[in-house]
Formats: structure tokens, C-alpha cells, sequence
């Protein structure tokens, strides 16, 4: 079995979905979304072309590391999302070709389904109560929300009040709640939101400074018994090492899409399970990094939580469903999602509505927020 063709497509609101095709026809999907920057690991993609055109597709942990390995630079997010995309690519062709799901030849199924949590509220969070009650109708037990819009290095306890009104709200219908700060909220106010919530008992404050500011994450940490949360923004196990190693993350956050792909995230959980430390995988995207982030929840103990996009405000016109004609399958069911049975990622693309969507490629990108005074603000 040989790779013959490897394409990417731009697929609405903003993701990049990859097709494997091998020369005896055995067709495999994959999502390698970036948000903002399609156009960078489209140019990635290309690469992994000359490359793999001719290779034996299943032969994933090769193919894995002569992609990582193999062009002298490695690392960071364009270059691991393309390898991400190609990745759950090949797991989805073998799966199909065996007619086995990826969870079983990943150790095999550990658990039934898992637990899921939505959005609330949008970049600037006002009054989330509305969107409260819909994800409780829909039998969501758990949402996420951003903590703040923008945020200046100093701010003044007015601030933190308006924030916990806002996750008592959401509190009110019942919800677990987990925190965003986005990485929008500085050292001198981060320590003191993440002491004002902390009474409020939520599931995690999530990215409460960047990843770049290790020792500003350790100080937070000692400060409060409130789970952090992070890891959207790391790219492999070696850029979780550290954090994995400092005990300031209770719970991390790998994006199989941006973190190299199916293998590569449970090989993160597995380092993970080692400290103690749960795994709630990041996925505010499309429908096939969900069923990735599935596979990897089927086999892998310490996943305690799988974030979903459906009805996120970034979706305006395309939904998680919009592209895939089995949405059964990634559909919650009183706060849970399923772990899907068919083989592969478990999913089916409607291919057609995929090819179309590509001859309009979408050119999304983040805002840019500035502060009172004009000058930049983190989004």
C-alpha cells in the first residue's frame, strides 16, 4: 500500500481538513486547523507531499518521525498542525482499511463515553445566563466561559465582582463551571482574580497566564486550590515536559490538532498519568479534531473532560455537523458524548460539501483588541 495523494481543503468558519488517499483507493481524513493561519500549514502540507507521496501509510510512527525529524526545524504550531492533519489522516485510512476504529489500535476501549462541556458567552462575556439555560436544555452539566474581555496590568476589585456574577449565573442552572483567562489577565491581577474565584469551586481556571511565564504559573498555583488549567498553546510532550515536571498544571489541554496528532496526545496523557494529572483535551474546531479527541478519550484513563464547538460563536454559518453526514456520532446525550464504534476517526465527511466549500477558501483571523489608552491588548 502506497500514499498517492495527500490534499488539503479550507473548510469554513476557519478550519483546514487533510485527505489521504492511498493507490489501491483507501481514502483516510484529518483536521489540521490553525485559527488564522490556514494559509501558513497549507504551505507545511506541502511538504509533508514531497515527503510521503509513495510511502507506506501505514506506517504511522515512522511517517510521524521523519515529518518531526526529518526537516532539521521541528516544533511549533504550523509545523505541528500540518503533521497533526496528516497524522489523524492515517489513523482514519488504517482504521478504515482494517475496519477497526483507532481507539483499538490504541490499546483498546476503556470507557463508554465521556463527559463533554460547551461554550457560554463569546470573546467579550456580558450576559451569559440566556446561554446558560440553553446548554442546560441541550443536557450539558458543564460550560466554559472567557473570565474577562480585555484586561489592563492592573485593575481594581470592581472587576473581579463582575466576573464571579457571571459564573454564579451560570452556576444558577446547575452547571460545572470552567474559566478561561485566555491569557488575556497579567501576573498583578491574575494572582488576585485567581484568589477571588476560588470560593466559587469551578472546574479549572484555564491559561491564567500564558504558557511562556512558567514561574508566573508556579506562583498562581501556590496561591490557590482552584485546578489550573492549560496547554492549547504547547505543541508536543517536549513542550509539556516542564510543566508536567513544575506541578503547577492539575489538568492539560493538548489540542489534537496543533499537538502532532493522535499518537502524539496520548503519548502526552501517558507523561501526564505519570504526575497525576488529568487531560481535557482543547477543541473548539471542527468536527474531525472531535472525533480524534474521542479516540483518544476511548483508550487513554486520565481524560476527564472533552471541550465541543457546537454552537460556539466562532461557528456563524457552518456548525461542528455542517460537513459530516453521521452527526449521531458526535452528538452529546445528557452531557456526555459517545465514543464512536465505526472505524477509523469514526466519522464520515461529506466530501462534496467539502470540495465546494474550498473553492471559496475562508481567510479567518483572530481580532486584534486594543486597551482605553491604544495600546495592544491581548485577545
Amino acid at each position: 500500500m502506497k500514499i498517492d495523494r495527500i490534499e488539503s481543503f479550507f473548510v469554513p468558519p476557519r478550519w483546514l481538513f487533510v485527505r489521504v488517499e492511498s493507490a489501491d483507493g483507501a481514502v483516510g481524513w484529518g483536521e489540521a486547523s490553525l485559527e488564522g493561519y490556514a494559509e501558513a500549514v497549507d504551505g507545511a502540507i506541502e511538504v509533508l507531499r514531497d515527503r510521503f507521496i509513495g510511502h507506506d501509510p501505514r506506517r504511522i510512527e515512522d511517517i510521524w518521525q521523519i515529518a518531526y525529524r526529518g526537516g532539521f526545524y521541528r516544533g511549533g504550531p504550523v509545523l505541528m498542525s500540518a503533521l497533526a492533519g496528516f497524522e489523524q489522516a492515517l489513523w482514519d485510512l488504517k482504521g478504515k482499511v482494517l475496519g477497526l476504529p483507532a481507539w483499538e489500535m490504541l490499546g483498546g476501549q476503556l470507557r463508554d463515553r465521556v463527559r463533554a462541556y460547551a461554550w457560554i458567552g463569546g470573546d467579550r462575556p456580558e450576559e451569559i445566563s440566556e446561554a446558560a439555560k440553553a446548554r442546560r436544555a441541550q443536557g450539558f452539566t458543564a460550560v466554559k466561559m472567557n473570565a474577562t474581555a480585555e484586561m489592563d496590568w492592573i485593575g481594581t476589585p470592581r472587576m473581579f465582582d463582575e466576573v464571579t456574577a457571571r459564573v454564579a449565573a451560570a452556576q444558577s442552572f446547575g452547571h460545572d463551571v470552567g474559566l478561561d483567562f485566555h491569557g488575556r489577565v497579567r501576573r498583578p491581577m491574575a494572582k488576585q482574580l485567581a484568589r477571588a474565584l476560588e470560593p466559587l469551586g469551578l472546574l479549572f481556571i484555564e491559561e491564567p497566564l500564558l504558557s511562556e511565564n512558567p514561574e508566573g504559573l508556579a506562583q498562581i498555583a501556590a496561591l490557590t486550590s482552584t485546578p489550573i488549567a492549560l496547554g492549547e498553546r504547547l505543541y508536543s510532550r517536549w513542550d509539556f515536559k516542564p510543566f508536567l515536571e513544575s506541578g503547577a498544571v492539575d489538568i492539560i489541554q493538548p489540542d489534537l490538532s496543533h499537538a502532532g496528532g493522535l499518537l502524539e496526545c496520548r503519548k502526552i496523557a501517558a507523561m501526564a498519568e505519570a504526575y497525576d494529572i488529568a487531560v481535557a483535551p482543547h477543541c473548539p474546531l471542527g468536527p474531525l479534531a472531535l472525533a480524534s479527541c474521542l479516540q483518544l478519550a476511548a483508550c487513554t484513563p486520565n481524560v476527564a473532560i472533552q471541550e465541543m464547538s457546537l454552537g460556539i460563536h466562532y461557528n456563524v454559518g457552518h456548525d461542528l455537523y455542517f460537513f459530516i453526514t453521521d452527526p449521531e456520532v458526535l452528538t452529546p446525550s445528557d452531557g456526555y458524548l459517545p465514543i464512536p464504534q465505526k472505524p477509523g476517526l469514526g466519522v464520515t465527511v461529506n466530501e462534496a460539501a467539502v470540495r465546494e466549500a474550498d473553492l471559496d477558501r475562508h481567510r479567518w483571523r483572530n481580532p486584534i483588541w486594543r486597551q482605553k489608552d491604544g495600546s495592544f491588548a491581548e485577545w
